[in-house]
């Protein structure tokens, strides 16, 4: 930069500039040589003029060697106004009543709570506890979280729910969410042998056998034959892993409560009647006579060929076109795994993450004034862990390609034959409380309860309903005197 330059930045100078502007002006013949000299005694002047570096970032003047052009800081990222520069390991991000257990290669995120381990002194509200510590209905419970969330939504009711069945409660973090480890699944495991293929962390199969692994912790950890079963209590989509626990090992679930459960109910209901039944009596009686006179017409036993070589001919088409189906589906498969696993899909879902989880968060509750920062800091702390966009993409892709040979869950709904309590909020905008109440007329025998000025989360928007309603359900089903169901004594 030259020193008419510098001259022109400095605010002390410029004015005068002007000036001798203005004056040259009115001698418009000496321009040239008039204001090359009086600009000549302000040159020297403009080096001496004092200035900080900050008034002119980014600026080198020349004649100065101790300024030097500053450096403009990149912009750091954010998601959900969570920094991204410093991410870190789950563990480092732990509780005071965090713990870590390891269940096939994966470190596990959970946290237990024990009615005998709360400190009688500590201040709980009369509603929380409704039951006196004596109610020994031994069962524990398996707290289940929905997508997106993790141990930390349970946090309001696990201490009253260890007080409810005398026993403990036990909530962990599902790979990809909260703070369990983040495991990286290989590109080439589609490929491999399903027998040598290490299994998926975040598939259904290991949050099944995951549910499993804590109810035999719990189990080995009590002194009673009724603590080998659990209650499971699963939220939206936490209720898919509750019920396929249940399908997996029902001699394990002693009950099922289903929060607002992300499970699309049956368009129709199996009815059988007695009338379809003598229906099909009567079709069949027709059948056999229509058979007999069949045998007797030539016609018919032409017609018969014919309608036999058609059948023939239609399951070899029905058989190439499964052929072609398998190979596109397995086409599609590969395709989709390989897209998920990108780096524009990573960066596909940290914009989605940044522009609408805070918005998910409100949407969920009926009252998005009630959502605290301690709501909000609760369920973004995950997004200081390592990889979890990734963990993330790697839950869907397990998720959507799914090859698992088991019928669809919507028609083994109505082969659960333990106690079933279903809950939703009536203001449910995530999972409308119509789809809740349609599983309950599925599932034989079920309860169904719904909530008032409720969204989407019961256990955390309102707890006391929310207890109120389970206290119910295990008094009915279990047994409990109502006399040691009274409330607990000043």
């Amino acid at each position: 930069m030259s020193r008419y330059g510098a001259l022109c930045l400095s605010p002390q100078v410029q004015p005068k500039l002007i000036n001798s502007t203005a004056n040259v002006r009115t001698h418009r013949p000496s321009l040239p040589f008039r204001s090359h000299r009086r600009s000549l005694p302000l040159l020297p002047q403009a080096t001496s003029i004092t200035s900080s570096a900050s008034d002119f970032p980014g600026e080198h003047v020349v004649g100065d060697p101790e300024r030097k052009p500053t450096a403009r800081r990149p912009k750091r990222r954010s998601v959900a106004g969570v920094d991204q520069e410093e991410l870190v390991e789950p563990r480092e991000l732990a509780d005071a009543d965090s713990f870590f257990c390891e269940f096939n290669g994966v470190e596990i995120h959970y946290k237990t709570c024990h009615h005998e381990e709360i400190v009688e002194e500590e201040e709980v509200r009369e509603n929380d506890r409704r039951v006196s510590p004596k109610v020994a209905i031994t069962f524990p419970i398996i707290l289940l979280h929905g997508f997106g969330a993790s141990a930390f939504s349970w946090d309001r009711v696990m201490k009253p729910l260890s007080r409810l069945v005398g026993s403990k409660v036990l909530a962990f973090d599902r790979p990809a969410f909260g703070l369990t480890a983040r495991r990286t699944v290989r590109s080439g495991d589609d490929d491999d042998d399903s027998l040598a293929r290490p299994l998926n962390p975040y598939s259904m199969t290991f949050s099944v056998l995951a549910t499993l692994f804590f109810i035999d912790l719990l189990a080995a950890a009590g002194k009673k034959k009724e603590e080998e079963k659990a209650i499971l209590i699963g939220h939206s989509a936490g209720c898919l892993v509750a019920v396929e626990t249940y399908f997996e090992a029902p001699d394990r679930v002693a009950a099922l409560i289903l929060v607002a459960p992300a499970i699309v109910a049956p368009l129709t209901l199996r009815r059988i009647d007695k009338e379809k039944e003598m229906r099909k009596d009567s079709l069949k009686e027709d059948g056999d006579s229509n058979l007999l006179i069949a045998s007797l017409n030539p016609f018919m036993r032409i017609w018969k060929a014919l309608k036999n070589l058609c059948m023939h001919l239609l399951e070899g088409v029905l058989s190439i076109l499964k052929g072609m189906r398998d190979m596109i589906c397995s086409f599609y498969t590969k395709a989709l795994s390989a897209l998920l696993r990108s780096a524009f899909a990573a960066m596909l879902v940290r914009m989605i993450i940044d522009k609408f989880g805070i918005l998910a968060i409100r949407y969920s509750w009926f009252d998005p004034s009630q959502v605290t920062d301690h709501v909000l800091q609760g369920y973004t702390k995950p997004l200081k862990t390592k990889g979890w966009e990734m963990a993330l993409l790697e839950y869907t892709s397990a998720l959507l390609t799914d090859s698992s040979s088991k019928p669809p869950l919507s028609g083994r709904l109505a082969q659960i034959s333990c106690p079933v309590l279903i809950i939703t909020g009536d203001s449910d905008r995530v999972v409308p409380s119509w789809n809740a109440e349609c599983l309950s007329r599925v599932i034989p025998g079920s309860s169904f309860e719904v909530i008032k000025n409720c969204g989407h989360l019961p256990h955390e928007e309102r707890v006391e309903e929310f207890l109120f309603v389970v206290e119910n359900f295990i008094r009915r089903v279990f047994g409990v005197l109502d006399e040691q169901l009274i409330l607990a004594a000043a």
